[in-house]
């Protein structure tokens, strides 16, 4: 199955073309093609967004996914506006805006959240949702991944997602379970459609 990657993010593409080896997919960048933008109030919202923009413009089943941190202390901010949160720039602004925002907190307890979209041009769509739970730095460590990582150390775990290989992380995190989900579901074809659930 051909299917086009729904994002402009190198990490979250690289971190796909990992999960998704051996399923005999052939993935396609999305390249310069403009996706809508995330208007949603939720991570399935945003996800089939930009999945189903992809799939009717190019005319191919179409993968996407939304993702976020979810802070006990404040919340469940930053969650879907977390690639964007405090309007920062980028992403060491945002762990240094999300730090400030924890000064004096002792509950750092935290969770990545990922929901990941394989839209298709007929409308259909398949939804696959991933968590992982931690606890969240005073300060980042490691120089791998990208968002949030350098501050989130997943339970169960000394490191943090940014001290993590790729393959290391994609076996713990949000998104890999989001993927591992789909991928399991894919592995004797296309599940069948009316058990498939959809947003």
């Amino acid at each position: 199955m051909n299917v086009v990657v729904a994002t402009s993010n190198a990490g979250k593409i690289r971190e796909i073309e990992e999960a998704m080896q051996g399923l005999g997919w052939t993935l396609s960048p999305l390249g310069s093609l403009p996706l809508p933008e995330e208007t949603g109030t939720t991570y399935e919202e945003n996800a089939a967004l930009k999945a189903c923009a992809a799939a009717v413009m190019l005319g191919r089943p179409a993968l996407a996914d939304d993702s976020g941190i979810e802070v006990e202390a404040l919340g469940g901010e930053p969650g879907v506006y977390s690639a964007r949160y405090g309007n920062r720039d980028s992403d060491v602004e945002r762990n240094v805006y999300l730090l400030e925002k924890l000064r004096g907190q002792t509950n750092r307890r935290a969770k990545f959240v990922s929901v990941v979209i394989l839209a298709y041009p007929d409308g259909h769509l398949e939804t696959y949702r991933g968590e992982l739970p931690g606890t969240l730095l005073e300060g980042p460590r490691g120089a791998n991944g990208f968002g949030y990582d350098p501050l989130f150390v997943p339970d169960g775990e000394t490191r943090t997602l940014a001290e993590m290989t790729v393959p290391e992380k994609r076996a713990v995190s949000h998104r890999g379970r989001a993927l591992a989900a789909l991928r399991e579901a894919h592995r004797d074809g296309p599940p069948a459609r009316e058990t498939t659930p959809g947003v």
